[in-house]
């Protein structure tokens, strides 16, 4: 069975940090790329970053120089450091495991709120 398990989020003071945490298993988790989404109420949910296989990174333009996304494959785990943080990041974040075009996993998502 697999999981894709978030953790991290929670209220932080703009300009603040927090890091996410995203554990998979049930999945041969080095094979697959991994991602950070968001949705905010009333939006669609939006790609935030991803780590390929190989460690290519890529990241939304709103979070460049202020999100750093990384992956250790022996713990199964990708993570999100969010710094210098706004109060247009509040929103839900989502955790994506993905490999080809037809596989992928969610997670439930954890709540990111930037409010003074």
């Amino acid at each position: 069975q697999v999981q894709v398990v978030e953790s991290g989020g929670g209220l932080v003071q703009p300009g603040g940090s927090l890091r996410l945490s995203c554990a998979a298993s049930g999945i041969a988790f080095g094979m697959y790329t991994m991602g950070w989404y968001c949705q905010a109420p009333g939006k669609q949910r939006e790609l935030v970053a991803e780590i390929s296989l190989i460690r290519t990174t890529k990241y939304a333009d709103s979070v460049k120089g202020r999100f750093t996304i990384s992956r250790v494959n022996a713990k199964n785990t990708v993570y999100l450091q969010m710094d210098s943080l706004k109060p247009d990041d509040t929103a839900v974040y989502y955790c994506n495991a993905r490999r080809g075009e037809f596989e992928e996993y969610w997670g439930q998502g954890t709540q990111v709120t930037v409010s003074s």
